[in-house]
């Protein structure tokens, strides 16, 4: 009789422990410890078994990847071109996002070509069905299975042997013959692993969808991650009912690309054109401006918004959301140390509209001349764009890859655009201000 022994393992975080202990010292979580019994025999590694050798990396021979297109260009543009055959990709969001409604529609695009087999635990075959049918996503050859044995689902796929098998969701599958709780991080971690074994031996495209927690990231132990090919999420943007799907983790595609929808009753529409809405939306206020960034293929523009008042407390606040808040601090310091402007003794509040969010360093310009707009109480031009980075010696530098952002300011009808000196802007077709320090942004507002 083999030996077993007993290890408590954090719900939240994965941390282990041979005792239990009432708050977990990595994630600060209260009684989120699990019992887990291990069998000491099986955790001894079988070297004797061992039936591949080690080869040299030269006589590796490619072979390049088949991508699955479903038609819909906003999630095949974020997979990187389509789904690659044989990976395990997770999609994640808020409940109620539209996770489930957008992988029916998937589905029922692929099903025209491909074998599909949709694995719903929350839902029953009854309510799948109304959705398809409100969403107009029924096909004949797209086959559905409510069960949350883990067991059963293994069964069903090895039998039919489907080219696309999506679980809607993964959190809500058990093991019966664990000890462990249902939804433990250690069942997910052995049913995730079997997943990716049967997607690469067998070539079965699997897509998982996974809950998020409290803090928005994916619910179950960061190894989770490690262990599929790909991680999207879904989210929400209130201020145009939109839906952004973007990529945390792609192994055969860019992270930098984002696909957006608009929820209707019909299911999630395709919004190729998320710009003409922005610019709609842009009215020339104190504080307010357009901005692209450099985070995607296709130029998205985006409108900072600030709101800087002279503060009642004896420190100022800085509320920031959409860009990094060390970003605007930083250029608010700069601003006063070469301009002259006392924005350590006001308020800032800084946001980007509509829920968008961007790193890029191509909005520092921006950010300067929305905190001025705002101190001075001067709107802006209601069509200008900027682009451009900002040092700490308050020099604007230039910015790689403007081409695209000159292409869709042209095409989106923007009506100038101020860039660094150092770019090359011979060839531009917009009108265009030069600044090559941040003391010539005053003349803006004189």
């Amino acid at each position: 009789m083999s030996k077993e022994t007993t290890s408590f393992i954090c719900n939240n975080c994965s941390y282990k422990t041979i005792k239990w202990l009432g708050c977990c010292p990595t994630c600060s979580n209260f009684d989120s410890f699990i019992e887990q019994k291990i069998d000491a025999k099986r955790q001894k590694i079988a070297t004797s078994q061992t039936t591949q050798m080690p080869v040299s990396l030269i006589s590796v021979s490619l072979v390049s990847k088949e991508r699955i297109s479903c038609g819909i260009s906003e999630w095949d543009r974020v997979l990187g071109g389509g789904l690659v055959v044989g990976s395990l990709i997770v999609l994640t969001g808020d409940p109620g996002i539209g996770k489930s409604t957008l992988l029916l529609q998937v589905c029922n695009a692929l099903a025209k070509n491909k074998s599909v087999l949709y694995v719903s635990t929350e839902e029953s075959l009854e309510q799948i069905k109304q959705r398809a049918q409100r969403i107009g996503a029924l096909s004949k050859d797209l086959f559905v299975y409510d069960t949350t044995s883990f067991a059963n689902i293994h069964q069903v796929i090895l039998e039919q042997k489907p080219d696309i098998l999506i679980i809607d969701s993964i959190q809500n599958c058990y093991i019966e013959s664990a000890e462990t709780q249902p939804g433990s991080i250690s069942q997910l971690r052995v049913m995730t692993f079997e997943l990716m074994k049967i997607a690469k031996e067998k070539q079965i495209t699997t897509i998982i969808t996974s809950h998020i927690t409290k803090e928005g990231i994916i619910a179950g132990p960061k190894t989770l991650e490690h262990m599929v090919d790909a991680v999207f999420y879904l989210q929400g943007e209130d201020q145009w009912d939109t839906r952004v799907l973007l990529a945390v983790k792609n192994r055969f595609g860019s992270l930098q690309e984002l696909g957006f929808f608009r929820m209707e009753t019909s299911g999630l529409l395709e919004v190729p054109n998320i710009n003409e809405d922005i610019i709609d939306a842009h009215v020339p206020t104190p504080g307010s401006i357009l901005v692209s960034t450099t985070e995607s293929t296709r130029p998205l523009l985006f409108e900072l918004q600030a709101l800087v008042i002279e503060t009642k407390l004896a420190f100022a606040q800085r509320i920031v959301s959409g860009v990094e808040h060390k970003q605007v601090t930083l250029i608010a310091a700069i601003l006063e140390k070469y301009l002259k402007i006392r924005f350590s003794a006001h308020d800032i509040f800084f946001k980007v509209s509509g829920g968008f969010k961007t790193k890029s360093n191509a909005v520092d310009l921006g950010i300067a001349l929305s905190l001025l707009s705002s101190y001075f109480q001067k709107p802006l031009p209601g069509k200008m764009l900027a682009c451009g980075e900002i040092g700490l010696t308050g020099h604007v530098k230039s910015i790689a890859k403007l081409t695209p952002f000159m292409q869709g300011a042209h095409k989106f009808a923007i009506e100038h655009v101020v860039v660094a000196k150092t770019q090359n802007m011979q060839h531009a077709k917009i009108p265009t201000t030069e600044i090559s320090h941040v003391v010539e942004l005053l003349s803006f507002f004189n």
